[in-house]
This record gives structure tokens, C-alpha cells and sequence, in this order.
């Protein structure tokens, strides 16, 4: 994770007295006071002293007093200052990586392997893992298939290179016969095998350009089909553990919960988010209102991007409370962007 040099304005003080009340919080839930602090802090100054500085990190916007209490929470400003400066990360445990490792079945196809990913990731941590699904243009081909169907409408059957087979129905501007489908399917599957479906419009293009007449017809059907095959690839995103969160105290309200599925079941405002970390190398993470999402208020998004061979394929995180654990929630997400990452590359 990128971290941010300390706040200048804060003292080694105020630093101190911020990452203790903030790591009690996290464990707790219960406003924290200046007399536990006194206790815990590790500073030999006397309550009024903290309660001072307490009051200028709440008038700096880094903490809040609850009504009800005589302790203070942090903000979402707080817990950015928190993870970016104060919070310490060590490595996850050889035996964790493991386990990530073990758990992420080599030879079971990519989506079969996102699943497990996401479900390690909520089982881990105890809030929801989520995993965005790569887009299939970015994989690589082993054979392909057209069928002819009734009307304008062709069935065509991709086989990856990482095992997933899909079946797609793809609308054309007019109706093929078996005869064209099979040549198409043909001059494919010889010409592009272990090419991204990405690569192929444009390479055709260019070899139609100085085509001959006879080439050309061919030509023009395979492009027709690749382009419908690239617009009928859905982005999506797999969640695990929605319901882990049904009993973490913060969110305990009823609507916030309701509100929190909704989201879940939209699935695109996720994904948008996730979509954010694609191109930043390592973890990111997104606190409160800055996820953009009303119903994610109160929540943070820990996520790493995974790939092969320095290509980004998607994104994998884990949503929670602000109130989170960082310092295990960070390296979980970044071992398990890096054992996914291994695990498509292994893919017979």
C-alpha cells in the first residue's frame, strides 16, 4: 500500500493519542475518554493535557463526540489520517498465504476461481469479499464455434484459454447459412488461437484493407461476428458474505441494512467502485463518502487489482465498516490479489 507521509500539523503527540484512540475504538465500539487514553497511551502527561489535545483533533475534523457520551469517536477524516500515516501493516502470516494458495483450485476455470476468492476473502475478514469478473475480451482463445439460429441470430460457442467455455447468442444484420458460420469459424480458429478476442477486429481490419476479392467476403463476415462477440461481453462482480454483516454493530439499523442490499443487488455502483482501482498499483482504500455511494456511507472498501503477467484482469476487495481492522484486513486483500493473480496464470 502507497502511504502518506505523518500530518505535519499534528505533533508526535497528537499522533500518538490518535492512532491509540482509534485502535481502541476499532477493537470496542465504545467512545474512548481521556482517562483511558491516560491509562493506554503511553504518555506521561495528565488527562487535562489529553483532553486538550482531544479537543484540537476534534476541531481539526479528525474526531467527533457522540451526544451521549463523554468519549470521542473518530471521523471518516480521522481513519483516512489513520491508515494513511499512523497505522502500522505487517505481512500476512506464512500460514494465511497458504492457505490462500491451497483454497484457490488451479484447473477449476477462472469464474469457479473468483468464487473461491471471494468467499476466502469474507471468511477471513467476516465482512463481504467481492471480486470483479475480467472482462472475456482480455482472454486469450482456443477455439471457436458459430451456429445458425432462427431469424438474424448466430449462436457462437468461445472455448479460453483458461478453460471457461461460453455460449453466447449474438444478433446479426443478416441471416448465415451453416456453410458461412463453419468458414468463419475456421479462418478463427486458424489464424487467432492464443490471441485475445480483443485483437482480432482490429487485425482484421487492417488484412481486409489489402484483401483480396475473393478474401474479402470472408473478411467482412468475421468481423461482423468478432464485433458482436466483444459487445455481448458483460462486466460483472461476485459477492461473498453479504449477510456477515447483518451482525456487526455498527450497522445494526434496519433501513442502513436494506439500503446496503439494494446496493449489493445492483451489483453496478460495486463495480464502478472496484473499477476505480484498476489502474493503481497495489491496495487503495475508499472510507465513507469516499465511495460515492450513499448507501456505503459509514463503510470502507479495502481492494488490490489482480492480474497476469503485468496485465490487469479486475479488481478484488473487502467492504466492511469504517470500524474495521485495518492492519489484517490490508495484507489479506493484497495476499489474495497476488494468490488469484498466480492461480489464473496456472490455469492449464
Amino acid at each position: 500500500m502507497s502511504r502518506k507521509p505523518a500530518d505535519p500539523t499534528l505533533d508526535p503527540r497528537a499522533r500518538q493519542l490518535l492512532r491509540t484512540l482509534i485502535g481502541r475504538y476499532i477493537r470496542s465500539g465504545e467512545p474512548v475518554g481521556s482517562q483511558t487514553l491516560a491509562r493506554h497511551a503511553g504518555l506521561d502527561v495528565s488527562p487535562a493535557t489529553i483532553r486538550n489535545i482531544l479537543a484540537d483533533l476534534e476541531e481539526a475534523g479528525l474526531l467527533s463526540a457522540p451526544h451521549s457520551s463523554a468519549g470521542r469517536v473518530p471521523t471518516a477524516q480521522g481513519y483516512r489520517l489513520f491508515v494513511d500515516s499512523l497505522l502500522q501493516v505487517k505481512p500476512l502470516p506464512d500460514s494465511e498465504v497458504a492457505r490462500l494458495r491451497n483454497e484457490l483450485p488451479v484447473g477449476s476455470g477462472t469464474q469457479a476461481l473468483l468464487g473461491s476468492a471471494s468467499e476466502l476473502l469474507s471468511a477471513m475478514t467476516h465482512f463481504v469479499g467481492v471480486v470483479s469478473v475480467p472482462r472475456r475480451e482480455q482472454f486469450a482463445f482456443r477455439r471457436i464455434e458459430f451456429l445458425p439460429l432462427d431469424g438474424s441470430k448466430v449462436l457462437a460457442i468461445l472455448v479460453f484459454a483458461d478453460n471457461e467455455v461460453q455460449n453466447r447468442i449474438i444478433p446479426t444484420r443478416r441471416p448465415y447459412d451453416a456453410a458461412e458460420l463453419e468458414q468463419v469459424g475456421n479462418y478463427l480458429n486458424a489464424h487467432f488461437v492464443g490471441r485475445p478476442m480483443a485483437e482480432i477486429r482490429s487485425v482484421l481490419l487492417r488484412e481486409l484493407r489489402s484483401a483480396r476479392d475473393e478474401m474479402q467476403a470472408l473478411l467482412s463476415r468475421s468481423i461482423e461476428l468478432s464485433e458482436q462477440l466483444l459487445a455481448g461481453d458483460s462486466e460483472d462482480v461476485v459477492l461473498a458474505g453479504q449477510t456477515r454483516l447483518m451482525g456487526v454493530q455498527d450497522l445494526a439499523d434496519l433501513e442502513r441494512l436494506r439500503e446496503l442490499f439494494e446496493a449489493f443487488a445492483r451489483k453496478r455502483e460495486i463495480l464502478q467502485l472496484l473499477e476505480r482501482t484498476v489502474r493503481a498499483p497495489g491496495v487503495r482504500i475508499f472510507i465513507g463518502e469516499e465511495t460515492g455511494l450513499a448507501p456505503l456511507e459509514g463503510m470502507s472498501l479495502v481492494s488490490a487489482p489482480y492480474g497476469v503477467g503485468g496485465q490487469v484482469l479486475g479488481v478484488l476487495g473487502v467492504l466492511g465498516p469504517s470500524r474495521m481492522a485495518y492492519e489484517r484486513v490490508i495484507p489479506v486483500v493484497q495476499a489474495a490479489a497476488d494468490a488469484l493473480g498466480a492461480a489464473i496464470q496456472s490455469e492449464p
